[in-house]
């Protein structure tokens, strides 16, 4: 464990608060910025091209595309209020709206989708307000199922890109070209432990694009005809505010493929924690609540602007765990250089002309490090073995469909066809899934009193009500009255290390599962983590009173597994509680 504790330290160089270099910044910046404006201004070409849409609207939806991505990975990075994560959170326009998209401005027109774009983003604003009511169906294993699935939506079209070269072209041209990338890329990032390893990326493209570029697949006629400068001279499309039957008939469409989009925003935001601290904490759910947020932000400006909608972008976190460095700071300059290269066509070209092959290359090293990111949280919580037969279901399922293997007949077409979307019905199932698994658990009791000391005895008489209900011994009973004790202790203790303490209305629910005792304690927000305590209780320090750690110690002692959940709005932790040996029941 110290060994590892150790080499979480060295791979991450620049913590979200730390402040690197001012060139460094811009740097890191730039070569992301370069390396994901090709996919944010591909997908609405792909859309437009698709539903036959004219040149000026294309011209139009792909430099809104890039402004409202800038504006929104700022937004992720510096946090406004409640919007945005406060981590480097790529923002871009979303492969997973392609099929939805196509419909809509094929029965609509840009001004039918416009419309269905803002409506299906407030159901993400609605997420985000309420993200602890859904706590117990978006989990870490939906969560990280989707962002598996990702890679098998994802993978089949760079291996076409990988292998096709251009009509004219050597068979062997992008496949040479590929080949450097990724030996590049990977050699670098394996062998280099220093500076070097944070250009990774770029070094990578750059030699792929030079043996590209010397097997005439650099495009640089689209180079030279751009302008330097420019701006759409028309292409919004306005509002179709008929409310037509197309617009009813694609909404629900739109929006579950909006919630699954916000799925996989909440496995980001929980993976970009993972991944950008030296010492691992415990995941913050108001940093997911304002990813979230900033995500339907992003939405509602890419309806208002009348371009496809984006999502955060899963490369961000393989980006981080790549180069080290996870500082805010880096996010900002991605966001301002997005901007930029909406204004600059000539640049923009000059990104756009890098060969298909060349940033498929690129894109499988990240896609591969995404999909070992899904696999570690899924893993973290399959001990469970519902959650594993859960993510496996879901993710095999996903694969089906994503292959159209599944009833392909039926599913052709059925609404916009999002449902031939790995990551979209993978997510579905996984979803669906879990909530059957709540639906069905064993009847959850509740309490509803203060979080205050006082009201200790009317929690343990509800307590030892449950455990006689359900057969327990004695010891079982005493056991649950101390979790409960050193847990309220804990509360109100995490509570004075921050505000002024106040009356405080508490839930308490217990149920049993799987033959041990599960007690969730609701309260307002406030406070520090529990988690992290529990995590640094070992740790020697001159900071922290030896009396603070007593409960804690306790609660550790008593309780098979503690998870602490702090929300803007409430703060849940939920206790596991095995009985004690020969305290199953007093028979």
């Amino acid at each position: 464990m110290e060994q590892g504790d150790l080499a979480d330290q060295r791979r991450i160089r620049f913590e979200p608060d730390d402040k690197p270099p001012t060139a460094l910044t811009a740097g890191m910046g730039l070569q992301f910025a370069i390396l994901s404006i090709a996919g944010i201004v591909l997908t609405p070409a792909i859309v437009i091209r698709a539903a036959g849409g004219s040149d000026s609207y294309l011209t139009w939806a792909v430099f809104a595309a890039a402004v409202v991505s800038g504006i929104s990975t700022i937004l992720q990075a510096v946090k406004f209020g409640r919007i945005g994560a406060g981590y480097v959170l790529l923002m871009g326009t979303s492969g997973a709206f392609i099929a939805v998209c196509v419909a809509a401005l094929v029965q609509g027109g840009p001004g039918l989708l416009a419309v269905l774009v803002v409506a299906s983003s407030l159901f993400q604003f609605l997420l985000a307000s309420r993200l602890s009511l859904f706590r117990r169906l978006i989990t870490p294993v939906v969560a990280g199922t989707v962002l598996m699935l990702i890679a098998v939506t994802v993978m089949p079209l760079i291996f076409d890109m990988v292998t096709a070269s251009p009509e004219g072209e050597s068979d062997w041209s992008a496949p040479t070209s590929a080949l450097v990338t990724i030996l590049v890329v990977i050699g670098i990032a394996l062998k280099s432990s220093g500076s070097l390893r944070l250009w990774a990326p770029v070094i990578g493209v750059v030699a792929g694009s030079i043996v590209a570029a010397a097997s005439g697949l650099y495009d640089f006629d689209q180079v030279s005809d751009a302008a330097w400068v420019g701006v759409p001279d028309s292409g919004w499309p306005g509002f179709d505010f008929s409310f037509d039957s197309a617009f009813w008939s694609l909404l629900p469409a739109f929006v579950i493929v909006t919630i699954i989009g916000a799925v996989e925003t909440i496995g980001d935001s929980v993976a970009i924690q993972r991944v950008s601290w030296r010492k691992p904490r415990a995941v913050d759910y108001r940093v997911v609540q304002g990813a979230v947020a900033a995500d339907g932000t992003g939405n509602l400006l890419s309806g208002l602007a009348g371009t496809v909608p984006n999502t955060t972008y899963s490369s961000s976190v393989s980006i981080t765990e790549l180069t080290g460095v996870a500082a805010r700071r880096v996010g900002v300059a991605i966001g301002v250089v997005f901007i930029v290269f909406a204004f600059l066509p000539k640049f923009l070209a000059l990104v756009l002309a890098i060969p298909d092959a060349v940033v498929a290359a690129y894109v499988t090293v990240l896609i591969s490090l995404l999909f070992v990111v899904g696999m570690r949280i899924v893993s973290e919580e399959a001990a469970d073995y519902r959650k594993g037969l859960i993510a496996g279901i879901a993710f095999w399922l996903g694969v089906g469909f994503q292959n159209s293997l599944i009833f392909p007949e039926y599913l052709e077409g059925f609404a916009g066809g999002f449902l031939e979307n790995g990551m979209t019905s993978g997510g579905l199932v996984a979803i669906v899934l879990t909530l059957f698994t709540e639906a069905t658990q064993s009847r959850r009791h509740r309490l509803r009193t203060n979080l205050a000391m006082p009201e200790l005895p009317r929690i343990q008489e509800f307590l030892s009500a449950f455990a006689k209900r359900h057969g327990w011994a004695a010891s079982m009973s005493q056991r649950l009255d101390a979790v409960a004790e050193e847990t309220m202790v804990t509360l109100l203790d995490a509570e004075q290390a921050g505000d002024a303490p106040e009356d405080r209305t508490l839930r308490v629910t217990a149920s049993k599962q799987d033959g041990r005792a599960v007690l969730e304690f609701v309260a307002a927000a406030r406070g520090e983590n529990i988690e992290d305590r529990l995590a640094v209780l070992d740790e020697p320090t001159a900071d922290r009173p030896v009396e603070r750690d007593v409960s804690l110690r306790l609660l550790q002692h008593y309780a098979t597994s503690v998870l602490h959940q702090q929300y803007h709005e409430l703060e849940i932790v939920t206790v596991h509680v095995n009985p004690p040996a020969g305290g199953a029941s007093d028979e």
